[in-house]
């Protein structure tokens, strides 16, 4: 069995709960070689950590001075595949990445208009006031329901936002029930959301993108594959999704984190209501473990 299998057993409640965000399904074959990819650019780390020391500064619509002026991403798998990446290959640094999905569906505008709220201002204002650099993939749909917060995360350099699909839906199926798109609907789906972050007016993009329930497989991959970009899974599940104890899900990631972990949490208060008092206990702690936080940018680039 697979990690990425093993991920399946161990996260399906929360992928349950979210539609299918959060869970995360394997890549057979040629897709697991996929994350034997390597960096084709790369950030030193004096200039990741000027861009993380600045996070306190005001938002900016530039790069900070000395920032890379390309995000590292992998080398494709074989036969070209979408290279996965899960976790920093140099694994004594203590390095993590906090990453939040910022899930709507295509679909959930109604909700939105009698009143749930898909996103969780009190969360990002909380990750600033911590300095705590976060990549956060964001559906296009997310950004076009909240453009003024998608423009205000895309041009602040403690925040760079990756592609979590426009749509929400599968790009392989079964995924926890989400309807699945065919690969050139999926392919247009990326491409998509980028357009709705630069119509929002955000700045900060990377080219990283999370498959919706962490659902995929080869195909999905060589769907991908013209849209040069890098797969971003994670080895921490955080259980956030749906939680009402703000402790247990700190002591979920406390538990689960190593030097260059990638950890998955949630930027939507109906979906994940305690995130925000997480964090608000994770980040300290890590700290006085000597942990330093990064973005995910930064693991590729290591």
């Amino acid at each position: 069995m697979t990690n990425s299998v093993r991920k399946v057993a161990a996260t399906a409640v929360l992928g349950a709960a979210l539609a299918g965000c959060g869970g995360g399904a394997g890549a057979p074959d040629a897709g697991r070689e996929a994350r034997m990819g390597t960096p084709v650019a790369s950030t030193s780390a004096s200039a990741s950590a000027s861009t993380s020391a600045s996070a306190a500064g005001a938002p900016a619509a530039s790069p900070q001075a000395g920032a890379p002026a390309k995000p590292p991403t992998m080398a494709p798998g074989p036969n070209g595949l979408t290279p996965v990446f899960e976790r920093a290959k140099q694994r004594t640094d203590k390095t993590v990445a906090l990453t939040f999905d910022a899930d709507m569906t295509s679909d959930q505008g109604p909700r939105a208009a009698d009143g749930e709220h898909f996103d969780n201002p009190a969360l990002i204002s909380t990750l600033r006031t911590l300095k705590v650099p976060s990549t956060i993939f964001m559906t296009g749909r997310w950004a076009e329901e909240y453009p003024d917060q998608a423009k205000s995360i895309g041009t602040d350099p403690n925040f760079e936002i990756a592609n979590h699909s426009y749509s929400h839906h599968a790009f392989t199926s079964p995924c926890y029930g989400l309807p699945a798109l065919d690969g050139a609907a999926a392919r247009a789906d990326v491409d998509r959301a980028f357009a709705a972050f630069k119509q929002a007016g955000a700045v900060n993009t990377v080219p990283y993108f999370r498959f919706p329930g962490g659902c995929y497989d080869d195909q999905a991959l060589r769907a991908l594959s013209t849209a040069k970009v890098t797969a971003v899974q994670w080895d921490v599940v955080s259980g956030d999704a749906f939680a009402k104890d703000p402790v247990a899900v700190a002591e979920q990631v406390l538990g689960g984190v190593k030097p260059g972990s990638v950890v998955v949490m949630h930027c939507t208060r109906s979906a994940a209501p305690v995130t925000e008092e997480a964090v608000r206990r994770i980040v300290p702690e890590l700290r006085k473990r000597g942990y330093r936080f990064v973005k995910v940018s930064e693991l590729i680039g290591r």
